[in-house]
């Protein structure tokens, strides 16, 4: 018995252990709904947009390219309703 019971001790310390440091990774904070801090957006000019908007227009109308800039147009727009004092 006293071999098992040591074998307890040294599995409850590693786990304890390993919870501790797994813990301190955490970089969010924990009253925002575990969302965490937003990301910041960028912000870009009008002629840059006039620029990516015309080459755009150029590509194929099935590229992928476009399909990925549709989904990153979703993630601008979360990310600034993320900063809105009131969204939280």
């Amino acid at each position: 018995m006293k071999l098992n019971a040591r074998c307890w001790k040294r599995q409850r310390a590693v786990l304890v252990i390993a919870t501790s440091l797994l813990s301190g990774c955490a970089t969010g904070g924990s009253d925002v709904g575990g969302l965490g801090p937003c990301p910041p957006v960028v912000e870009y000019s009008r002629e840059f947009q006039a620029r990516t908007a015309e080459e755009l227009r150029l590509l194929p109308k099935e590229s992928a390219i476009a399909d990925m800039l549709a989904d990153y147009a979703v993630m601008r727009d979360q990310a600034r309703v993320c900063k809105r004092p009131d969204s939280r």
